[in-house]
C-alpha cells in the first residue's frame, strides 16, 4: 500500500470505520461488508486480509471479555447462571468448521489475487441479495446446520466473510443474552488460525497501516456501540434492505472490472 494516492488512503480509512461501525452494531458483517469497497480501491486481496483479520482479534476479544464481566456482575446481583458464552455449542460448531477452514486458507494463498477478488465479490452478491430480499440464510435441521457451517468455515478460509453462514446455525441453537459474545471468541478463534497462516507463509501483515487504520476502526466501533442500542428498540428491516441493495451494486461493479 505504499504507492497509493492521498485519496485511496482517504476512502481506505473511511471503510475500516465502516468496518468497525457495522463489527460492533450488528456482532458481524465488519468483513464482509468491507471487503469489496476495499477491493474497489486496491484490487489485493492479501493486501486488507491481515489487517482486518488484526481489527478482528483485537475487538471481538475486547467486546466479549466486556460481556464476560458485565455478565458476571448480573449474576453476582440476580443470581442468574449460564454466562455470556455459550462454550459447549462453539466447540460442536468448531469440530464441523475447521477442516473446510483449514481447506480455505489453503486456497487463499494458493489462488492469484484478481481470482480470489472475483470469488469474494461473487459471495457478497449473493449475501447482498438475500438482505434485499429479506431472506437471510435460515438453519432448518441438522443436515443444513452441518452444511452452513462447514461452508462458512470455508469463506472464511478463504476470506473471512463466512459470518453470514455461521451466524444463521448459531442463533437458532445459542440462547440470545449468549449470542454476540459466543460468536465474538468464534471470530477470535477463527481469525488466530488465519493469522498462523499468514506469518507461516511469510505474508506481509502491513503492520505500519495499523497505527492509522486502527483509529479509523475504533471510531467506527464507538459510533457502532449507539447503533447497537438504537437496533434494539427499534426495526432494522429498511437497514439491511439498502445494505444488501449497495453490496448488490458494489459486487456487480467488482466484477465487471474483475473480468474486464
Amino acid at each position: 500500500m505504499a504507492d497509493l494516492a492521498w485519496y485511496q488512503y482517504a476512502l481506505i480509512g473511511l471503510i475500516f470505520a465502516w468496518s468497525g461501525f457495522v463489527r460492533t452494531s450488528l456482532g458481524f458483517g465488519g468483513a464482509v461488508l468491507a471487503l469489496p469497497f476495499l477491493l474497489l480501491v486496491l484490487d489485493e486481496p492479501l493486501v486488507f486480509l491481515p489487517i482486518v483479520a488484526i481489527h478482528l482479534l483485537i475487538f471481538s476479544s475486547w467486546i466479549a471479555w466486556r460481556g464476560h464481566r458485565q455478565a458476571r456482575n448480573s449474576e453476582a446481583g440476580q443470581g442468574n447462571d449460564g454466562g455470556n458464552i455459550d462454550w459447549a455449542y462453539l466447540f460442536r460448531a468448531l469440530k464441523i468448521m475447521i477442516v473446510p477452514k483449514l481447506i480455505g486458507v489453503v486456497g487463499l494463498l494458493t489462488l492469484p489475487g484478481h481470482i480470489m477478488s472475483i470469488i469474494i465479490f461473487a459471495i457478497v452478491l449473493v449475501y447482498g441479495t438475500s438482505y434485499l430480499l429479506n431472506k437471510p440464510f435460515r438453519s432448518q435441521g441438522k443436515v443444513v446446520d452441518c452444511t452452513l457451517l462447514g461452508l462458512g468455515g470455508y469463506v472464511s478460509g478463504t476470506s473471512l466473510i463466512g459470518a453470514p453462514l455461521i451466524v444463521s446455525v448459531f442463533a437458532s441453537h445459542v440462547a440470545k443474552h449468549q449470542l454476540r459474545d459466543t460468536l465474538f471468541v468464534l471470530w477470535f478463534i477463527l481469525v488466530a488460525i488465519k493469522m498462523v497462516s499468514f506469518l507461516i507463509a511469510g505474508v506481509d501483515l502491513q503492520l505500519i497501516h495499523q497505527l492509522w487504520l486502527l483509529p479509523c476502526a475504533l471510531v467506527g466501533h464507538l459510533l457502532g456501540e449507539r447503533a447497537h442500542r438504537y437496533m434494539l428498540s427499534a426495526g432494522s428491516g429498511v437497514f439491511f434492505r439498502v445494505l444488501g441493495a449497495v453490496l448488490i451494486l458494489v459486487s456487480v461493479l467488482g466484477l465487471i472490472v474483475g473480468s474486464g
